[in-house]
């Protein structure tokens, strides 16, 4: 039989490189672990899954749904319009009024919610003055991050850890329990963006033009069709260039300067002029093999590829996004959606060829051609952003009042323990909030489950199961016992250091949920072994799962990195010292609002 301590620790270690390669979905992860923990003997099948029956759960799952009433009646463009109105084209001013605005959003929204929410208004803001957004979109991301810190509902992890606590005596986090210590740390972080930080930002991504931004005039060609070519009569989906040839077509000119879509059953005639995308030996091969001629002066630019009502759009893969782990190809893009893909920006590195066949990533930047009205489904369902700001047309703006009203009542009913006396359980209050909306039609009940993420759910549950593993087979106070062992002698700050620097670093291949989740067993039986304060040490560990600033694996940061052009250092320059600073204050106040 295995000694359930080894083979614990070996789950974890196991479970943090899955969760650092990246091979698998977190949730995938999730499951194997619950399932590894029911077959070793480890748990009972009933308590390995008790986590999904956790009411963490059905609250999270709730948060979504309110915070997506708000992000559907774009409340969010208010706030953009008003940050223009005031700052003008200050960098300094419109850096601190978006991290302000970021951080007091960010504190009911949730940190990554926030900045996908404010990222398109950024671009816009960004385009009016002119200004490289790589300048404004990093603050936004640190922004929203330091605010999520703030409040019990401003990040997935501190609800999570709140839960946790109460299986060791602790009572829950109060909705602003947070609050004071997180609101010093992130005026220190903006305070340091605005004097430091804001010298260190890169200059990149002001570009106006797609075409040069994607520097695709290498792979776009125009071929014109002469009178013997084997093309002249056929159908765009008989001649197959797309399979025969690996080229897509994506405008045809005719004679008298018309420009045609490229529908299946267009005839090509002699004289049309096809716009194509592809590589150059592949439209080599296509002159060789059909009779068509290469134009050799072809200057291409961004209207060449518009029309009236065919645009180019910069989109993003969400992170919840059902595209994800799909290829355009087993997608049906093009069929489906009638939208032509030209190009892929993933972190900085274009992907011209072979498009079709490229696994789609979280944070994966597409340029489209189109029609904006194709586009606007897909952004309301939560499958792609707009990387501009989104027509009010699309949103129901009507509803606003509504989605204010759900907040504020949910708002309202999770504080009235301390207000009015009543004791009302948090998942109750989000769940009033919820038919509020539904009631009102803010949101509607086809859209509810589009609106959560479910693999974070099953992540946070998954993590729960491994916690009460770890307090069963005693792991957590075999780590306790050795931590007690070697750093006992140097005081219980340096041990509240340590635990804090622990779980920044495993947030960096880690989700902040599970980094939390892992390192709070065992920083609240080390502090109970202590004989210190166990919730002192608890509160450190959730800060410090939501202020890792220092690589951009953090979701809010994947959703800045490729719009703002960013390189995997600039993080690293700007946010190590961001992360030192909060850490700083964390560690020094921690103690002060929950004394050892």
């Amino acid at each position: 039989m295995f000694d359930p301590i080894s083979t614990t620790l070996a789950l974890l270690v196991l479970a943090l490189i899955l969760f650092a390669t990246e091979k698998l979905p977190v949730d995938i992860i999730g499951i194997l672990l619950v399932m590894a923990l029911i077959l070793t003997g480890i748990l009972t099948t009933q308590e390995a899954l008790a986590g999904f029956g956790d009411s963490i759960i059905i609250t999270i799952a709730g948060l979504f749904v309110l915070t997506g009433g708000l992000v559907k009646t774009g409340i969010v463009d208010i706030i953009g319009k008003r940050l223009y109105e005031v700052a003008g084209k200050s960098q300094l001013l419109l850096t601190g009024l978006i991290m302000v605005a970021a951080a007091i959003s960010a504190s009911i929204l949730k940190n990554t919610t926030t900045t996908a929410m404010y990222l398109p208004v950024v671009l816009g803001i960004a385009e009016k003055t002119k200004m490289s957004p790589s300048k404004l979109l990093m603050p936004l991301a640190f922004g929203a991050i330091l605010g999520g810190s703030c409040t019990l509902i401003g990040t997935s992890t501190n609800l999570a850890v709140s839960s946790a606590i109460e299986r060791y005596g602790m009572a829950p986090y109060t909705m602003f329990e947070l609050t004071a210590v997180g609101t010093i740390a992130a005026f220190v972080g903006i305070f340091y963006m605005l004097t430091v930080g804001i010298r260190l930002l890169p200059e990149r991504g002001a570009i106006e033009s797609f075409t040069k931004q994607y520097n695709i005039r290498d792979y776009i060609s125009e071929i014109i069709v002469l009178p013997e070519s084997r093309l002249v009569g056929k159908t765009l989906e008989d001649a197959d260039i797309s399979k025969n040839f690996d080229l897509n077509v994506l405008r045809i000119i005719r004679a008298d300067e018309e420009r045609i879509k490229p529908r299946a059953k267009e005839t090509i005639q002699a004289g049309d002029i096809l716009i194509v995308e592809g590589k150059i030996s592949d439209i080599l091969k296509i002159k060789s093999e059909t009779g068509v001629e290469i134009k050799p002066d072809f200057e291409l630019n961004d209207k060449i590829l518009e029309t009236d009502d065919i645009e180019l759009f910069e989109v993003m893969i969400m992170r919840d996004s059902s595209f994800i782990g799909q290829t355009l190809k087993s997608l049906d893009f093009r069929q489906r959606y009638d939208l032509t893909v030209l190009a892929i920006n993933r972190h900085g590195e274009t992907i011209f060829e072979k498009l079709s066949e490229v696994p789609l990533k979280f944070g994966d930047v597409l340029l489209v051609q189109g029609r904006r009205r194709l586009l606007e489904p897909l952004f309301l369902r939560g499958e792609l952003l707009f990387l501009e700001e989104v027509s009010t047309n699309i949103l129901r703006s009507e509803k606003q009042r509504w989605a204010l009203i759900a907040f504020g009542v949910f708002l309202l009913l999770s504080i009235s323990g301390a207000v009015f006396s009543l004791n009302i359980p948090l998942v109750i209050a989000v769940l009033i909030g919820v038919l509020i909306l539904l009631a009102t039609k803010t949101i509607r009940y086809s859209e509810i489950y589009s609106l959560i993420d479910f693999r974070l759910l099953v992540l946070i549950a998954s993590m729960l199961s491994f916690g009460v593993a770890m307090e069963k087979t005693g792991t957590d106070l075999y780590l306790a016992g050795l931590i007690k062992l070697y750093f006992e002698q140097y005081g219980p700050t340096a041990l509240l250091a340590g635990f804090f620097i622990l779980t920044v670093l495993l947030t960096q291949p880690m989700s902040n949920q599970a980094a939390a989740l892992v390192v709070l067993p065992v920083a609240v039986k080390t502090a109970v072994s202590l004989g210190l304060n166990p919730r002192t040490f608890a509160v450190a560990v959730t800060y410090a799962a939501s202020v890792s600033f220092i690589t951009p694996l953090e979701p809010a940061c994947v959703l800045v990195y490729t719009p703002g052009r960013y390189r995997f250092f600039d993080f690293v320059k700007v946010g190590s010292i961001l992360t030192v600073l909060v850490g700083i204050v964390v560690i020094l106040l921690v103690p002060v609002f929950w004394k050892f």
